[in-house]
C-alpha cells in the first residue's frame, strides 16, 4: 500500500452535548459543514448526518426525515420485533419441552442450542434459571447423558439417511429395526434438541381433466383401501414435476395391499400413451389374475378407449373416482403429496432426464424398499410382501 494512502480512521464517540455545539456552529454561526468539519477533526458525512438530523427535530429537515425521537422509536421497535422473533423460533424449536417439564431435558436443550439463542432468552422461555444451567453444565457427565450423546449421533444418521424426510416415528422404527430399543418419546427428544423434524406437506394440485365424452366407470371401490392380498386392488394416477426443461409427467400404479409402487412410466407429454406404459409394466411385473380391481380417476387417459381394452383384455375390473371427488383415490393422491414433499420441493431439476433418474431412484430404491410406511408397522413396501402371510402370498 503507498505511504500517501489516507489511513482509515479510528472510530470515534461523541457525546450528545458535542454534537450539539458542532451543529450550532453550521445552523447558527453560518459555517459551512466542510471548515467545522475541518476545524473539529471531523467527516464531513458525519457532521452532516449531525446537521440533517438537527433540522429535522426543528421540522425544517427535508420531506420524510425522521426527527430524534421518532429514530430512537424505530429502533426500540426494530430491537422488540427481532427478540419476539427469536422467542417466535425458540418456541417453535422448544415444542413440549415447555409442557414436560424436567431440569435435566431443558438444561440439555439449552446446551445443545446455545450456538444458536442467546442462554438468557431460553432459561427464561424454558422457566429456569441461568445459575442452575451453569451449575449443571460443571457437574460430571452422568451415564445417561453419555447414553443420549451416542443416541443422538444415530438418531441424526438414520434422519439423514431418510433424506431429512423422518419424523420420530419413522426413525424410532429404523433404531427399533436395528436392534436399538428405546422409547419414541427418547427419540423425540433428541430429534427436537438438534432441530431435525419431518418435512412438511403442501397443498395438493389435481392434474384430471375429466371434461370428455368418453364413457365412465362407476365407483366400485368406494374408498375401501383394504386389501387383503396382493394384486387384488390397484389404484392409479397422473403428477407432474417442474424441471427447467418444461414438465415431466410421472404415471403410477400402485397395490393397496403394500402400497408399492408395481407399475410406472414418465413423459413429457400427459397422454394415454403414458398411462398405458405404467399399467404395461404393473401387469408383466406382477401378472396379476383375472378380476383385480383397477380404481382411477376420470381422467380422459383412462377413459380412453385403447386403456380400457388393456384392462378388458386382462379380465380386470375398472372403477372411477366420483367427479371432482380426489378422497377417492386417496392413496395414490398421498404417494404423489408424500413424492412431492420428499423430493420434489427440495430440488431444482436442469433437465427432465435429471428429474427421471431422481424420481426412479426414490421409487425403487427409497419409497419401495427402504422407506418405512405407517400403515404398515412402519416397514417398507417390499418387506411387507416378503414377511405377508403364505396365504396372501400365494394369491
Amino acid at each position: 500500500m503507498s505511504t500517501d494512502t489516507k489511513q482509515r480512521r479510528k472510530r470515534r464517540s461523541f457525546t450528545a452535548e458535542f454534537k450539539v455545539e458542532a451543529v450550532r456552529l453550521v445552523l447558527e454561526e453560518g459555517k459551512t459543514v466542510g471548515q467545522v468539519a475541518r476545524d473539529l477533526d471531523l467527516t464531513e458525512t458525519a457532521l452532516r448526518t449531525w446537521v440533517e438530523r438537527a433540522r429535522a427535530d426543528r421540522g425544517q429537515g427535508k420531506a420524510g426525515a425522521l426527527t430524534t425521537a421518532e429514530r430512537e422509536e424505530l429502533a426500540r421497535l426494530r430491537k422488540e420485533n427481532r427478540q419476539l422473533q427469536m422467542e417466535r423460533d425458540f418456541l417453535k424449536k422448544a415444542g413440549g419441552l415447555l409442557r414436560e417439564g424436567g431440569l435435566e431435558v431443558k438444561f440439555e436443550f439449552i446446551e445443545a442450542q446455545k450456538a444458536h439463542f442467546p442462554i438468557e432468552l431460553m432459561c427464561q422461555q424454558l422457566g429456569v434459571a441461568r445459575s442452575g444451567y451453569y451449575a449443571w453444565q460443571k457437574r460430571p457427565e452422568s451415564s445417561r447423558q453419555k447414553a443420549d450423546r451416542a443416541l443422538a449421533v444415530e438418531v441424526a444418521a438414520v434422519h439423514q439417511k431418510s433424506r431429512g424426510t423422518y419424523g420420530s416415528p419413522r426413525v424410532h422404527a429404523e433404531l427399533r429395526a436395528a436392534g436399538r430399543y428405546v422409547s419414541r418419546k427418547r427419540v423425540a427428544r433428541l430429534m427436537c434438541q438438534q432441530g431435525l423434524a419431518a418435512r412438511k406437506k403442501r397443498r395438493f394440485v389435481r392434474t384430471t381433466d375429466s371434461r370428455h365424452c368418453q364413457p365412465v366407470a362407476p365407483n366400485v371401490l368406494a374408498r375401501d383401501f383394504c386389501a387383503d392380498q396382493p394384486n387384488c386392488t390397484w389404484v392409479t394416477d397422473i403428477t407432474y414435476v417442474w424441471t427447467r426443461q418444461g414438465w415431466l409427467y410421472l404415471a403410477v400404479v400402485l397395490d393397496l395391499f403394500s402400497r408399492r409402487v408395481v407399475g410406472w412410466a414418465m413423459s413429457e407429454f400427459i397422454d394415454r400413451h403414458l398411462v398405458l406404459d405404467a399399467l404395461d409394466m404393473a401387469l408383466k411385473g406382477r401378472q396379476p389374475p383375472r378380476g383385480l380391481l383397477h380404481h382411477s380417476d376420470r381422467g380422459s387417459q383412462y377413459a380412453s378407449e385403447d386403456y380400457q381394452r388393456a384392462l378388458a383384455s386382462r379380465g380386470i375390473e375398472c372403477s372411477m373416482s366420483r367427479k371432482g371427488n380426489c378422497w377417492d383415490n386417496a392413496v395414490a393422491e398421498s404417494f404423489f403429496s408424500t413424492l412431492k414433499m420428499e423430493l420434489v420441493h427440495a430440488a431444482d431439476f436442469a433437465t427432465r432426464d435429471e428429474a427421471r433418474s431422481a424420481l426412479f431412484e426414490y421409487i425403487e430404491v427409497f419409497y419401495n424398499r427402504q422407506r418405512r410406511h405407517s400403515s404398515l408397522g412402519y416397514v417398507s413396501p417390499v418387506e411387507y410382501e416378503r414377511t405377508a402371510s403364505p396365504v396372501a402370498q400365494a394369491a
